[in-house]
């Protein structure tokens, strides 16, 4: 992160942001994100539902905004397809979409660690093709977006709209923390945002192929991940 970043947002100002945020739209969150922080600001895009809302909210305030994804190698064909209606629909340039590869491919990561890494160890899977790749890219920016929701895991209940992310150095902005995820839909609704077509099929959190299954209507929108494992998340966020 940049010093004038560093010195702007001190933990008074994040504790500021914060009250002069909460309960406002995720948009005013999102315009002085990219005001501030621009053009080192970027979202971190799975390209499920949050994350797809978040980009087309900032693609109406700024549409030179830029988003990554971490393409593990294991995204669903469903993923890549939802990638794709986005691109077309906001006519970005290719630089705005930007993959992120882990340094091993599948065959070079079961050579040194043995098959089925997800399965045995399934945070040392996260890590490499997920955690080190997103420390990497994250050193390029002074801040990043996120999806989180504070209703999506007991992990993730106390998320601020705006943080100092102490694991990977920089400002980090959670512009629909408080938002539910009919809030999300129905976002997705009325501005006819493209989404991943897992979510009609019980998928409401998505992933790599290996470590995510349906979930049936009801139950913990995180539960068809990891299944089985302990583990709740992936390593991106703490």
């Amino acid at each position: 992160m940049t010093e004038t970043a560093q010195e702007n947002l001190s933990a008074e100002t994040l504790q500021e942001l914060n009250r002069r945020f909460e309960g406002q739209s995720p948009q005013e969150v999102l315009a002085y994100a990219l005001e501030r922080f621009f053009p080192r600001v970027v979202l971190a895009c799975s390209f499920g539902a949050e994350d797809v809302v978040l980009w087309d909210m900032m693609h109406r305030i700024n549409p030179q905004a830029s988003l990554f994804y971490l393409d593990t190698d294991f995204l669903f064909p469903e993923t890549h397809a939802v990638r794709d209606r986005l691109i077309d629909r906001y006519k970005v340039a290719p630089e705005q979409v930007i993959r992120v590869a882990p340094a091993l491919t599948p065959a070079e990561q079961a050579k040194e660690f043995g098959d089925l890494l997800w399965v045995r160890q399934p945070d040392e899977c996260c890590r490499i093709r997920k955690v080190e790749p997103l420390t990497k890219t994250l050193k390029n920016y002074s801040a990043w977006v996120t999806g989180i929701r504070r209703d999506q895991s007991p992990t993730r209940a106390t998320a601020g709209l705006v943080e100092w992310d102490t694991r990977f150095g920089l400002v980090k902005f959670n512009p629909l923390a408080a938002w539910t995820s009919e809030e999300v839909w129905a976002y997705i609704r009325t501005h006819d945002v493209p989404y991943n077509a897992l979510h009609d099929q019980d998928y409401p959190s998505i992933g790599c192929t290996h470590c995510t299954a349906p979930v049936q209507p009801g139950a913990d929108p995180r539960s068809g991940r990891w299944q089985s494992s302990e583990k709740i998340e992936c390593g991106l966020h703490k």
